[in-house]
């Protein structure tokens, strides 16, 4: 089984998916002013060798405005034990990453360096605890307040994450975070209907492809020890694989579901809870929308236009097992009548 770590390094390896990640859920105005279009990879290179060099943190640097850059730097801590300590390590990589722009001579026009912004992605059991400020880890001391250093990260805990806080509705990140949470192989075909649809054009090839081996190699292996999974190289080849497989076995919870069933059992974070169950049945109208939107149009291809009924008996389908079923059926049924729809 692949490293859980190696896996999102895989997926966040593509601009995509940060932007997804940034415009879907860090709450923050400057976002809505980058151009997407220019993010690019910077090389993490620049931290030393007594530092230990990390595989997981990604730099980004993307335009602000009209001609700003601005430095991303994403640490992707997927953990279950929180770091009391990573303000510390959060200033020491952010002043690391300024020497470097600084001996590469990319010092703005004004003199002065560009922001940073750095991003924790938490996975873990239970709340994050840890100071978001360097000064809180420093012991007050009168007067010598105003030379403490101020210097905070952004927290993205994924466990609390259900849709995106900006309107979209074919956000990556989402849906990634869906898997994660996921309770049984039927939840996964579902996303990966909505992925499949997404994904399709060819120039998505290589994300899709990142999406399927991240599957087969962490998530399905994680879920469901003793499962043999092939080598794929695709979603469809994933969904093969899947309808292949012996939906008795147990599906081993993990992350979000055992930090919600902790919480449960300690009679804490109820409203979280709630709100997250409100995201998930919010999940399930979307999910039944694009269901159904995708088999109308695959059957409208296999047996051209379709009559008004048609809609109405799908639009009268609340199951999305159903709905999944139908558009594999769709793909050999001879007819509308042989799938119940004429």
């Amino acid at each position: 089984m692949a490293n859980h770590d190696d896996g999102y390094k895989l997926l966040f390896s593509h601009p995509r998916m940060v932007e997804d990640l940034l415009f879907g859920f860090v709450q923050e105005d400057w976002v809505e002013h980058m151009d997407f279009s220019t993010l690019e990879r910077v090389s993490g290179n620049y931290v030393s060798d007594d530092l230990r060099e990390r595989e997981s943190d990604m730099v980004w640097r993307v335009l602000w405005g009209d001609d700003h850059w601005l430095y991303i730097y994403l640490l992707l801590e997927f953990q279950s034990t929180v770091d009391p300590y990573m303000g510390i390590r959060v200033m020491t990589y952010k002043g690391m990453l300024f020497q470097d722009i600084i001996r590469q001579k990319l010092v703005l026009p004004s003199g002065k360096l560009p922001p940073i912004f750095a991003a924790i992605l938490y996975n873990g059991h239970g709340r994050w605890n840890a100071a978001k400020d360097v000064a809180e880890l420093i012991e007050r001391v009168p007067g010598l307040e105003e030379h403490h250093p101020h210097l905070g990260y952004c927290l993205l805990d994924v466990r609390q994450m259900t849709a995106p806080q900006r309107e979209s509705s074919r956000n990556l990140v989402s849906a990634l975070f869906r898997l994660e949470r996921s309770r049984g192989v039927a939840e996964v075909q579902q996303v990966l209907v909505a992925l499949g649809e997404w994904l399709r054009e060819p120039e998505h090839a290589d994300l899709q492809r990142a999406f399927a081996v991240w599957l087969a190699r962490v998530l399905l292996p994680a879920r469901m020890p003793g499962v043999t999974v092939p080598e794929v190289g695709n979603l469809q080849e994933v969904t093969s694989m899947l309808a292949e497989i012996d939906w008795s076995r147990e599906w081993r919870q993990q992350g979000f579901e055992d930090g919600l069933a902790q919480g449960r059992e300690q009679g804490i974070e109820r409203g979280r809870e709630q709100g997250i169950e409100r995201g998930r049945e919010q999940e399930h109208r979307q999910d039944l929308a694009l269901l159904r939107k995708t088999l109308l149009r695959q059957l409208g291809l296999r047996f051209g236009p379709l009559p008004d009924s048609v809609s109405e008996r799908l639009d009268a389908i609340d199951s999305l097992e159903r709905l999944a079923d139908l558009i594999v059926e769709s793909t050999a049924a001879p007819s509308l009548s042989a799938l119940g729809l004429d």
